[in-house]
């Protein structure tokens, strides 16, 4: 005889789309794993419980953590399991779909690396699994596929004198009868599995199927969770929860509460809500536990701990269920999957998630699969003090802002604003558009004078308006304003609606959100290891660029040194630096406001297509360059070293004066700080080399492919020439282009002790471009005993070594036979005659 089972089911004549809707929400809302069911994290019950989660690198590796166990401790017992697309957990063990095969994979914490599988299962590959105390049950197909699933296979793992848990066949949860169903998802308790069938309904087996006495009923559920002896189902048409079987378990669900997800423990469920994502809680649980104030993606529940991943950073936070003695299991430092990756496109309410957001260059998609997606449900409304600026759309969720950030009438009904607050900004709109009545009606009349006066006064307008807001923001940092004196009686306009704190600026985020159009990706100018860089317009038409931290950055850099950072960068003040404006703290968000820099990366006009580049444009360009690393290693407190030089962190302003960016909020204070400057050294010399060949610093499309492979063989070999860029036209005078190589040259020597300082760099670099007059141009280099020899204007005494600039005027046919040496001075090298 079978075992009992329970089924309630839909009329078979739903109409194709209703069904279709359906089953796009069940693939989207597997954001919640309780005992029994499959999501992104997941827990093991019992003594020798354990979580585990699936990381956000992109590759799919999972990470697991015990009962008070160091993450290292952790990763050695668990460093053998292969990367999952799926996790489910049962009785002191786990199971998981691997990605590449969709194969199973079961494991338990005294060995990952042993396989709890049946031999004659392994290879089957299966698009859910089902976790239950002892027992799994697995769909037949294909998690990256949209098949329709088959035959369901089941099997039990039980202790052995020799080993914790062995896989073998029962068949009390053999029924053919489920076969001829097809299973779109399926949860597993203590000894029963139900699952959502794709016609409508839910059918549940097993030999305590009988005691959940689940009513006959006309409803789909698109989200189900099982605890020991408990079923919860969140409803597709109301979104609210209705559960079955032993009530101690659950007692009764939250009313008129619309959730997203829902997990079980050993006495209690907990859901994301659907209205702000934030966790509510029934059954048996402490409520001071829960936390407040961050949404969730994903959760899972073991006995009396509940783990989750917060959507705003997708790290992991953990609280116990029955307080803050409850909790035992403290979760690694990682940033991992907000989801499920599922083929098809994903259906209306969820949005697909983007993996640019965590501004990590290698990491395009968190699914090996790169035709995957991960769908995750869009947010209803906002919670209360909240109104919403931006609405759900495919690829972003719902952006609430506070209403103490409410401006205009769009918000007002949504946060309440009282009548008497709505009348006067109404009354102050009539005044402002009388106002520019009677300022265009008094235009009228000179408007020709006006228009000849712009065209004639615009850029000196612009430039004078831009230097005289960094001129209003001060002269110091955070906390020690200087005032300014004023110029006139009326007083300066202000930057911005935020306060100002010395010399940078404290930015609202809504103002920053505004300015960027809520960050959208036609705003982006670009990223870097910090975040992404847009542009943004304030209000008073300021340009500027906004720079704001991904997830990885704000884990990875707490409040404090955030601010002792802060204090740095906000003191550098360079022509040939691009310079922090202000910044914004707030709503866990980090943001820096640096200049706008209009024409673009040096990079873009030597490799992107932009305009090219006249040759004394790069001599000039080579030297501010060099100008702003010098600023940085050498009259920054404390000294910078960049560690990330390259032609697409030097920008170029309206008159084409080059900027240093991205220098991060990095500083060198300790003993390596000369070994770090000589690499910023080397990285410039490659930048020189393509100034000089208008090649990529690595192309495959050359042998060899790398630039210093290249060219530093040609120059060593007097034939500098060979390297010089024919895209541009060649000057008359060619000498100070093979100048510039031999500084190149030196720069990227392989011993850094060979190279030299970037104020030598500098140094020469500018005597090359403004003294052009100069007859003889070179370098020595002083490595002999002397008797404090002046020579060619500079001195070389003894024990000194380092580069040396000389100049010296002669006749062109006789300049290398004036050089009589002092005895005991031996000369190192001459590069050769400027014209």
């Amino acid at each position: 005889m079978f075992p009992q089972k329970r089924f309630f089911g839909f009329s078979r004549s739903l109409p194709p789309l209703f069904l279709l809707l359906l089953l796009l929400l069940m693939l989207m809302t597997s954001g919640a794993v309780g005992f029994g069911s499959m999501g992104p994290i997941s827990a093991a019950f019992g003594e020798y419980g354990f979580f585990c989660a699936i990381d956000a690198s992109g590759v799919q590796d999972v990470v697991c953590w015990e009962r008070n166990s160091s993450l290292s401790s952790a990763t050695a017992s668990f460093s053998a399991l292969p990367p999952m697309a799926a996790l489910t957990g049962g009785e002191g063990f786990m199971c998981g779909l691997e990605v590449n095969t969709s194969q199973p994979y079961c494991w338990n914490s005294i060995s990952s690396s042993s396989d709890l599988v049946p031999l004659d299962l392994k290879k089957t590959a299966y698009s859910h699994i089902a976790a239950g105390k002892n027992h799994v049950c697995a769909i037949r197909g294909f998690y990256y596929s949209n098949a329709d699933p088959s035959t369901v296979d089941c099997w039990e793992l039980q202790p052995s004198s020799n080993n914790p848990l062995v896989s073998i066949y029962s068949s009390s949860f053999s029924d053919p009868s489920i076969n001829n169903l097809v299973l779109r998802y399926i949860v597993s308790g203590e000894g029963f599995t139900c699952g959502v069938v794709r016609e409508g309904g839910i059918v549940c087996w097993g030999p305590k199927a009988v005691n959940l006495v689940v009513p006959a009923a006309s409803e789909t559920f698109v989200n189900l969770a099982s605890g020991r002896d408990a079923v919860c189902g969140i409803s597709g048409v109301s979104g609210k929860v209705q559960c079955w079987g032993q009530t101690d378990s659950f007692s009764e669900p939250p009313v008129g509460t619309r959730f997203v997800a829902i997990t079980a423990g050993a006495r209690h469920f907990c859901g994301i809500r659907e209205i702000d994502h934030a966790i509510e809680c029934w059954g048996n649980f402490d409520a001071s536990s829960v936390p407040t104030g961050s949404g969730f993606l994903a959760i899972a529940s073991s006995d009396y701990t509940t783990c989750g991943v917060r959507e705003d950073e997708l790290i992991l936070d953990c609280w116990g269920i029955q307080g803050p003695s409850s909790l035992d299991f403290s979760p690694p430092l990682q940033l991992c999957s907000p989801g499920l990756c599922t083929a098809g496109s994903c259906g209306n309410g969820s949005f697909v998630f983007n993996a640019s957001i965590l501004d990590v260059l290698e990491v395009t998609s968190l699914c090996v699969r790169k035709d995957l997606t991960i769908c995750l449900p869009c947010r209803s409304n906002c919670s209360e003090g909240f109104f919403p600026s931006s609405l759900c759309n495919g690829n972003a969720d719902r952006v609430c802002t506070a209403c103490s950030l409410c401006q205009n009438s769009s918000c007002w009904d949504v946060c309440g604003v009282p009548a008497s607050s709505k009348m006067q900004g109404q009354q102050q709109r009539h005044q402002q558009i009388k106002k520019l009545i009677i300022i265009i009606a008094s235009s009228v009349s000179v408007l020709t004078l006006v228009l000849i006066g712009w065209l004639l006064l615009h850029r000196f307008i612009a430039s004078e308006g831009h230097n005289q807001r960094l001129k209003n923001i001060g002269m110091s940092c955070i906390g020690k304003p200087v005032e300014e004196p004023e110029t006139n009686n009326e007083p300066p306009a202000p930057l911005c609606t935020a306060s100002s704190i010395g010399e940078t600026q404290v930015f609202r985020l809504s103002e920053l959100k505004d300015a960027t159009n809520g960050f959208k990706e036609f705003n982006e100018l670009g990223r870097g290891s910090y975040g992404f860089v847009y542009k943004a317009i304030l209000s008073d038409g300021l340009q500027v660029a906004v720079k704001r931290a991904n997830a990885a950055t704000i884990i990875h850099t707490n409040s404090r040194e955030f601010e002792a950072e802060l204090e740095i960068l906000c003191k550098i003040r360079h022509p040939n630096i691009v310079n922090l404006l202000g910044y914004c703290v707030e709503m866990g968000e980090r943001l820096l406001i640096y200049e706008f820099i209009p024409y673009g990366t040096l990079h873009d006009h030597l490799h992107g297509g932009l305009s090219p580049l006249s040759w004394t444009l790069r001599l000039k360009i080579s030297m501010q360059a060099a100008k702003g690393l010098e600023y940085l290693h050498k009259e920054a407190v404390p000294s910078i070293v960049h560690r990330d030089v390259k032609t697409s962190n030097i920008l170029l302003d309206s008159e084409w004066t080059a900027r240093i960016a991205d220098f991060g909020l990095l500083t060198s204070v300790d003993r390596e700080q000369n070994a770090d400057m000589t690499r910023d050294v080397y990285s410039y010399g490659i930048v020189l080399l393509e100034i000089l060949s208008g090649r990529k610093d690595y192309d495959k499309d050359f042998t060899p492919p790398s630039i210093v492979e290249w060219a530093v063989p040609l120059i060593r070999r007097g034939n500098a020439a060979e390297i010089i860029d024919r895209n541009v036209a060649l000057p008359k005078n060619v000498e100070p282009l093979l100048k510039l190589a031999e500084i190149a040259e030196l720069s990227v020597r392989e011993d850094p002790s060979e190279r030299p300082t970037i104020s030598d760099t500098a140094l020469w670099l500018e005597q090359l471009f403004f003294l052009p007059e100069i007859e003889t141009f070179f370098i020595l280099r002083c490595c002999g005993a002397g008797q404090g020899t002046v020579y060619c204007g500079w001195c070389c005494r003894d024990g000194n070594e380092g580069f040396y600039l000389g100049f010296y005027k002669l006749e062109r046919s006789r300049w290398l036979d004036a050089l009589a040496l002092p005895q005991g001075f031996n000369f190192a090298l001459v590069i050769s005659k400027v014209s």
